[in-house]
């Protein structure tokens, strides 16, 4: 096995799968495990950290990363490197691609005035939901929540809205990909009880969530569709449990929920 100085060709084959396919191009699959070993916990990093974080050796890291910094994606400052503001490029490229998110935007501010509470909009992403538009009210959470944030679908009221669009077979899939773990407790963590959670939720065509997710953190989601009736997205209003009850959020913001989702529905299907 190749040590993790060895700058010989391919020595750094041993830590990135076999590729599937004549059409997979590994050394850009490289490149991306690279730039997914920055987060909010490791913002500056060494060489010796990145290639470790990435899976790669250090040979590989480096010609990687040199790369990134002639393109301008990375910065090297000493022996750390940094992302650069230009890595936003990639992800909003994404928010640009699908212009009926723009469309979206008032809809959820007057959303989240008429509430006062904050308005998110997810997708799914493999047994996550990743946020693609949020309009904050105040810190309801500890964590820190912005456009490109990810939370266990499992357990947040999105997530389950998402999951409920799945047929049983994908769902299947993504439940038992996921890791369950008791976030607070009253956090649901049983497959069968989760389904039972989501079949309810297609029936009635939305999710609550009381403090599933975090302490003190109350819940709606409703359903945004294609034009041809599938789920691609979720919208949210998060509010506190002491300030708002479960049963006090249904009565009051869940009109305005469903009405707002509907209304960018709409939009989508004039855009798909």
């Amino acid at each position: 096995m190749a040590s993790p100085t060895d700058s010989s060709p391919g020595a750094d084959t041993a830590a990135t799968p076999e590729k599937p396919s004549d059409s997979y191009v590994q050394s850009f699959a490289r490149g991306l495990s690279v730039i997914r070993a920055f987060n909010a916990q490791h913002p500056a990093q060494t060489l010796t950290e990145i290639a470790q974080a990435s899976g790669l050796t250090r040979a590989g890291a480096r010609r990687i990363l040199l790369t990134l910094v002639g393109l301008g994606y990375v910065q090297a400052d000493g022996r750390l490197f940094r992302l650069t503001p230009r890595i936003l490029d990639l992800g909003f490229a994404y928010l640009t691609s699908m212009p009926f998110w723009n469309l979206a935007e008032p809809i959820m501010e007057a959303l989240s005035q008429e509430v006062h509470e904050s308005c998110s909009i997810s997708v799914l992403d493999g047994t996550e939901i990743v946020y693609v538009l949020r309009v904050p009210a105040r810190k309801i959470m500890t964590i820190n929540l912005s456009i490109g944030s990810r939370l266990p679908a499992y357990c947040s009221s999105m997530g389950r809205v998402l999951l409920a669009g799945l047929p049983e077979p994908e769902l299947d899939r993504v439940l038992h990909a996921t890791e369950l773990r008791a976030r607070t407790s009253r956090t649901v963590t049983d497959i069968d009880a989760l389904k039972a959670i989501v079949a309810d939720i297609r029936q009635r065509g939305w999710a609550q969530n009381d403090q599933e997710l975090e302490e003190g953190l109350v819940s709606l989601a409703a359903p945004i569709r294609d034009r041809a009736g599938h789920i691609i997205a979720a919208i949210n209003i998060s509010g506190q449990a002491n300030r708002t009850s479960a049963a006090e959020m249904v009565e009051r913001f869940l009109p305005p929920l469903l009405e707002s989702s509907e209304k960018i529905s709409g939009l989508v299907g004039l855009r798909t």
